[in-house]
This record gives structure tokens, sequence and C-alpha cells, in this order.
């Protein structure tokens, strides 16, 4: 589903964000991505989001090759990748509910597929009730969920989570890993980067150790290892 080959990325100045990685990534898996902060984890998801582009390498997500692909072919790339950042990056103007339809408005879905579809995103993450409110009335654990919400309603293979819980107390970030664990569940492949490495243990899955960006551990059940 994802692949690195070999891939880094330089930023101007001569600062390598990540250098040399080479690793693979199945449908379906879910795996954690630490490190130190600046150890390139951002980095990483950025890549795979096309969100930037690497220096060096070849990177694939679901057999396409990104290094090779043009600029118009991007933003279709973007709509099987979900993203979700630590600061939730909600427009407070706009409704919950027009913010976890703006992926399918930009995508051109019809206003009854929209209004369906943007109804079971936040029926699944407990906010079905909150559609009309706007996010400076919800707390930064829902305004986390609306953010999740808005990832995952264009059914995309692919998600990927910076930092999803940085913000949120020991029971929401359970809750929220919970949220992830069920969309695992259902084949969807998640990349989630964290400092939490207490719930990284507690969940027991693939964690990839960045430090100075480079790739210096891939430890199939953390849990045991740690």
């Amino acid at each position: 589903m994802i692949s690195f080959d070999n891939v880094s990325k330089r930023y101007p100045g001569g600062y390598d964000g990540i250098s040399n990685i080479t690793l693979q990534i199945d449908p379906g898996e879910m795996v954690f991505l630490t490190g130190h902060s600046g150890a390139g984890k951002s980095t990483m998801l950025r890549l795979i989001a096309l969100l930037e582009r690497s220096t060096r390498g070849q990177l694939r997500v679901a057999g396409r090759n990104l290094t090779r692909l043009e600029r118009r072919q991007i933003p279709y790339h973007r709509r099987e990748v979900g993203m979700i950042f630590q600061d939730h990056r909600l427009l407070h103007d706009r409704t919950v509910f027009d913010n976890v339809a703006m992926p399918l408005i930009v995508a051109g879905l019809g206003h009854n597929e929209v209004s369906r579809r943007v109804r079971a995103a936040l029926d699944k993450v407990g906010l079905l009730k909150r559609e009309r409110a706007y996010p400076v009335t919800l707390s930064g654990g829902e305004q986390q969920r609306v953010g999740i919400a808005r990832a995952v309603v264009s059914k995309p293979p692919v998600v990927l989570a910076d930092e999803p819980t940085g913000n949120l107390d020991a029971e929401l970030s359970r809750e929220i890993m919970a949220l992830f664990q069920s969309f695992n569940q259902v084949g969807v492949t998640l990349l989630i980067a964290t400092h939490d490495l207490e719930l990284v243990r507690r969940l027991g899955k693939r964690t990839l150790v960045l430090s100075g960006g480079k790739l210096i551990q891939d430890q199939k059940n953390f849990s045991t290892h740690a």
C-alpha cells in the first residue's frame, strides 16, 4: 500500500527532513511512527499526502508512483489519503457539517450523497447531534473528532494522523485510538505519528522509530520489545 524505496527529503539550506528511508506498509496495517521532535515524522506523512515532494528515491502509494505524478493528478491522489492534524485545521466560520462536507463538495458529489456521507461520518465519531454547531463551541476532543470525520468521509483507503492525541488527556486519547482501530478493522491502512509511547505500547502495533531523519527501528510488536 505504501512503499518507500531509499526516499530522502532535503529542504532549502541543506537540512534533511528524512534520509534514505526504505520500508513497506501493507494494505490494512495500522502502524505507529515515533521519534523525537524533528526526527522526520511529519515529513514522511507530508510526502505520502503529496503536501511535499521527495528529493530522492521512489515513493509509491496504492501502486501509484508519487515521484512521477503530474501536478494535475495530485488532487485525485489526495482524495485517497485522509489527513488528520494535531491542530485540527477546521474552518471556524463554517459549521461542523460544512467542515466535514468540504472534501466531498470539492470532489463534486451531489447534495444528497454529501448529506448521507457527512452524517454517517459524524455518527461514527459520535457528533451527529452537533452537525450545526461551530467549532469554537466544541471541546478540543470534539474538534479532533470533526477532523477525523473530515478525513474519513471520502472513505479513503489510507489515513494519516500527525500527533492526533497531542493536545488531549489520556481518556480522550484512548477514545480517539479506539476510533482508529475501528477504521482499521474495516481495512483502512493507518499511519499515526505520535510521542505517546504508553499508548503505542498498550496497542502493541508495528512501530517505526525515527531519529535524525533516519529509520532506526522497525518493531513488529512494540509492546513486547519496549
